[in-house]
């Protein structure tokens, strides 16, 4: 297929730029590859769609505030957003400046971190520093990262908003935002019904925004992610197998991960770097249903979707949100396609 198959027009009033008063708030859109349709809910109906036994599965990866800014020694102004945290010293990151930083470069961070550019790696660079551990200078003076699409500054409302309520794990650039709907209430829904839950983690990085930029898609490479799953995981998803019930992901990132340990036909623990590319054609090999958020044009998000539920069906979904005026994106509203039970009631 190519890029232009996954593009679609966004009325730019349709992109949240803030999130609801209450998580839970937000509509959901249901869609239902089995009988090629989709309906309007709200996500507070999503538990009616969901059966004891089932094993709804969430990234538990923390957003870190990840977003400085400076100067370089000589006064040249720049912006870092920390793609990751590589140790206490060392991290990988986006520069942006009137002209890129070289190998020694010195910069001065929020006028309290000095750093020096140690080396690049493509369009990333490594910064070190020995004043004190990353994740503790980026917790008392970074800005959380909001998407490029929100265009507003962050807020102190966001530290909390742009972050799920299970975030455990510190290490992402940009929240699992599927998760974003659930508040501390409807988890507790979920295991008063019977449903199971589990957790992995990636930790997403910077490189989720990037457009895909040719356009026969096969060509596209993906960036790499951190990711964890357990032992207890693989074993949750085999004991929900053997009951006839459904693995739910929350979250593309989760699928990644879930599709990600899937090795030599087995499910197996992972911790290492994902690039899985989910395309259409791809055959899911663990998850049955999906709760996502609304993805931007020709993003390898939306690929993944289509692969899940069908390029057409997708397409029209997506077009009957943009008429109903759902809010897409981070802080936006949610879908939920289920592959494997019919979603009619």
């Amino acid at each position: 297929m190519q890029l232009s198959d996954f593009d679609y027009e966004l009325p730019e009033q349709l992109i949240a730029q803030a999130p609801l008063a209450e998580r839970s708030a937000s509509r959901l859109l249901l869609v239902d590859p089995q009988h090629d349709c989709f309906s309007d809910q709200h996500f507070t109906d999503l538990i009616d769609y969901i059966d004891a036994g089932d094993l709804v599965v969430f990234n538990d990866t923390q957003v870190i505030p990840a977003r400085l800014f400076g100067k370089k020694q000589s006064g040249g102004k720049v912006e870092v957003m920390v793609e990751r945290v590589l140790d206490d010293a060392t991290l990988l990151a986006h520069v942006r400046a009137s002209k890129a930083p070289r190998a020694g470069t010195s910069l001065i961070l929020e006028n309290e971190i000095e750093c020096s550019v140690l080396e690049r790696r493509q369009d990333l660079f490594v910064l070190r520093q020995n004043d004190a551990p990353w994740l503790e200078l980026l917790q008392r003076f970074g800005h959380i990262p909001l998407p490029p699409y929100i265009q507003r500054a962050a807020e102190a409302a966001d530290r909390d908003r742009y972050q799920t309520v299970f975030a455990r794990k510190p290490g992402a650039v940009a929240a699992p935002t599927a998760g974003l709907h659930f508040d501390a209430a409807k988890i507790e829904s979920l295991h008063a019904k019977g449903v199971n839950t589990a957790h992995v983690t990636l930790h997403v990085g910077a490189g989720t925004f990037q457009p895909v930029r040719c356009e026969d898609i096969d060509s596209h490479v993906m960036h790499a992610e951190l990711v964890d799953v357990a032992q207890s995981v693989c074993t949750a998803i085999e004991q929900t197998r053997a009951q006839g019930k459904r693995v739910i992901a929350v979250g593309t990132t989760v699928v990644r991960s879930l599709e990600s340990a899937v090795r030599s036909g087995r499910l197996r623990p992972l911790q290492g770097e994902s690039s899985l590319f989910i395309k259409p054609g791809y055959a899911f090999k663990v998850i049955d249903a999906l709760l996502t958020n609304f993805h931007l044009p020709r993003s390898t998000l939306l690929m993944m979707v289509s692969a899940l539920a069908g390029s057409g069906l997708i397409r029209r979904a997506y077009a009957h949100a943009v008429s109903q005026r759902y809010r897409f994106f981070s802080y936006g509203d949610a879908m939920f396609i289920a592959n494997r039970r019919s979603l009619q009631r």
